[in-house]
């Protein structure tokens, strides 16, 4: 097959749409429902993630995108009990496999953008895997295969209007891509980078220069995943999968700050006094996530108020308090931070080691890199210069 046409385009009203391959046969087949073009953007992208965080690191990866960018991506390590909790997946009378933990660390990293995302997966769908796809709401998956077991249970997800998409793990794109803008095709060669070897971690102009074996595994997470981020882009990783990603900002502060706050709720999430809300039993998963993400904001007395906190609760729990939140923040530690360019001023550092940044991978070649270099010192963080730029439109 060389083109498959599709309903619309970005929007209803951009008609025709298709996707198809000049050269060659389309290297994927839809195996069940009927993804559309924002669907096959995402599907393309976060494939490429996952084959290359695979690469990296020989474990299994997952990557839940929305609009283009990824809300999460990880590899399959296991996940501990507060993590299980706070996936949502504690509950579940199955075990586990490496490729099911990746999952559950990718959508449980930013469960609020997660919501109606394209998940893709660098190996065989297994059983473990698909049961956990199919109590999310999710628009599809892609992956290089799918076991009978788990295609069963996909395909009857949606009522069989659940998108899933197997792609050929062999298949390599043309060295030299084109894309069209307002009727004009520009050209490139592919971004074919590797991100995966000590070489990123040769310059090291930092006073503290001792990176862990953990630390580089997970700066090499954070670069491939900015490398199929939206740019402006920066990501915090720790423990094999990221924890915030700032994308598409169109200053590298503010990258480091939506980034930094999404991290930050990762961790307000695994705090005793969040995890011990007294929500009702019948609850849905999505609520539950809403109320959290409310309750540890400025805007707790939102779900705190009388009249509001009894369709979630049990009993009027108390507030979380910016002292509260400030002291558990601070407890988290060893948190590898990478960005898609240089920092252009040390004020992205600030941010960072506020949400317990203690490692960077950046470009560098900014003209202020003196800035950065002195305020990383002034923290101890060990920072690497990669020159490589990620930038990714």
């Amino acid at each position: 097959m060389k083109e498959l046409a599709l309903k619309y385009g970005c929007n209803p009203n951009q008609k025709p749409s298709r996707i198809f391959i000049d050269e060659g046969e389309l290297p994927i087949e839809v195996v069940s429902g009927r993804p559309g073009y924002i669907n096959f953007l995402d599907a393309l992208n976060a494939w490429q993630l996952v084959k290359e965080l695979k690469e990296a690191t020989g474990l299994p990866a997952a990557a839940s995108f929305k609009h283009v960018s990824p809300a999460g991506a990880a590899i399959g390590l296991p996940l501990s009990d507060t993590l299980k909790q706070i996936y949502f997946v504690d509950d579940v009378d199955f075990e586990l496999s490496p490729l099911a933990c990746a999952y559950a660390r990718a959508r449980g990293a930013d469960r609020m953008c997660s919501y109606g995302d394209f998940v893709a997966l660098s190996d065989i769908c297994d059983e473990a895997t698909a049961l956990l796809i199919k109590r999310e709401v999710s628009d599809g998956v892609i992956a290089p295969g799918y076991t009978l077991e788990a295609l069963e249970i996909l395909k009857a997800k949606r009522k069989g209007a659940y998108n899933v998409i197997q792609i050929d793990p062999e298949y390599k794109p043309n060295p030299i891509e084109q894309k069209q803008v307002f009727g004009i095709t520009f050209e490139q060669g592919r971004n074919e980078v590797k991100l995966d070897d000590d070489a990123l971690f040769e310059d090291i102009p930092t006073a503290n220069k001792t990176f862990t074996a953990e630390a580089k595994r997970d700066l090499i997470i954070a670069l491939i995943t900015l490398k199929y981020t939206q740019s402006n882009s920066v990501c915090y990783v720790k423990d094999g999968q990221a924890i915030g990603i700032g994308a598409g900002q169109q200053s590298r502060i503010h990258c480091t700050r939506l980034a930094g706050s999404k991290a930050d709720e990762w961790w307000l999430r695994q705090c005793p006094k969040v995890m011990n809300l007294p929500f009702k039993k019948d609850i849905r998963r999505a609520d539950r996530d809403n109320t959290i993400n409310i309750y540890i904001s400025e805007e707790y007395e939102d779900v705190l108020q009388d009249g509001v906190w009894q369709q979630f609760f049990t009993e009027q729990p108390a507030p979380l308090t910016r002292e509260e939140k400030k002291a558990w923040i601070a407890q988290n530690t060893n948190v590898a931070l990478g960005s898609d360019a240089f920092f252009p001023f040390g004020d992205n550092i600030e941010r960072a080691h506020k949400s317990g940044v203690a490692y960077i991978a950046q470009a560098g070649g900014s003209v202020r890199d003196d800035h950065v270099i002195e305020t990383c010192d002034k923290y101890g963080i060990a920072m690497a210069f990669t020159h490589v730029r990620l930038f990714h439109h």
